[in-house]
């Protein structure tokens, strides 16, 4: 019970030490309302936005859009990486056009996408995939480029096919590299669906945090922001679980 209690007020004690700050700042007019609306009116906005289902609705928008681009982008970088690890010469072959679309941001790329696919969901997506691909697909690509050498030849000193040593040896070594590559990629996730939202779509936070801004609403945005923020800690709290449950079990077996 104290870890628990002692884990609660190390992750929170930096956020309260902000709130308090906020609300003394707004007590005494350290700044105007206009540019930092204090923490009740925000809250109250956020309340209002959530009763009356308009907070659902962007969050549903922008989580269906960031699942989607996520599940594209890992089912292609996955496979990706995992081949072009295995085969060194297609590896130094596809180099230049992989750093060449590595080094374009997605955003860059979304007038041309409105252009073929409109303001769709189909132009957001693929800006999702665009900006998820690559984390996933560099971090998986290095962790099978470097296995073990000593465990390679033990496997060989033993006999094993191809297959038994990527299944046993290759794979499972890459496995904490493309955890990680999935856990970076699914913030690039959020940050790039909420830049493509703010330029072209009707539903989602990325809309409804331009939309407080054209409105002269800053506790609209900040209520956009802090729903956004929570989204993301939600999300990568699940990786690490997943993190911990799995890799932990893995790299048991790989031992045993």
């Amino acid at each position: 019970m104290k870890r628990i209690l002692t884990k609660i007020l190390t992750i929170g004690a930096l956020p309260l030490l902000l709130g308090i700050c906020w609300q003394l700042g707004s007590t005494w007019h350290w700044w105007g309302s206009y540019i930092v609306p204090p923490p009740e009116r925000v809250w109250t906005s956020w309340l209002q936005l959530a009763s009356s289902g308009q907070l659902a609705r962007h969050v549903g928008a922008s989580l269906m859009r960031v699942l989607t681009g996520f599940a594209i982008a890992s089912a292609l970088a996955l496979p990706g990486g995992i081949w072009l690890g295995l085969h060194p010469a297609a590896r130094r072959v596809c180099h230049s056009l992989l750093e060449f679309l590595r080094n374009v941001p997605p955003l860059a790329l979304l007038p041309m996408l409105i252009l073929w696919f409109g303001i769709g969901e189909a132009s957001k997506i693929i800006i999702v995939v665009l900006a998820t691909f690559f984390p996933i697909f560099l971090n998986t690509l290095d962790g099978m480029s470097h296995p073990d050498e000593q465990l390679l030849e033990m496997g060989r000193v033993y006999g094993l096919s191809s297959r038994a040593i990527f299944w046993h040896i290759r794979l499972p070594q890459a496995l904490p590299a493309m955890y990680t590559g999935l856990r970076i990629g699914l913030g690039y996730s959020w940050r790039s669906l909420i830049g493509a939202e703010m330029i072209a779509a009707a539903a989602g936070l990325g809309y409804l945090i331009l939309d407080g801004e054209e409105m002269a609403r800053p506790d609209i945005v900040l209520a956009g922001i802090l729903t956004l923020g929570i989204l993301g800690i939600a999300a990568d709290a699940f990786m690490r679980f997943l993190g911990r449950r799995y890799l932990w079990t893995e790299r048991k077996w790989h031992h045993e």
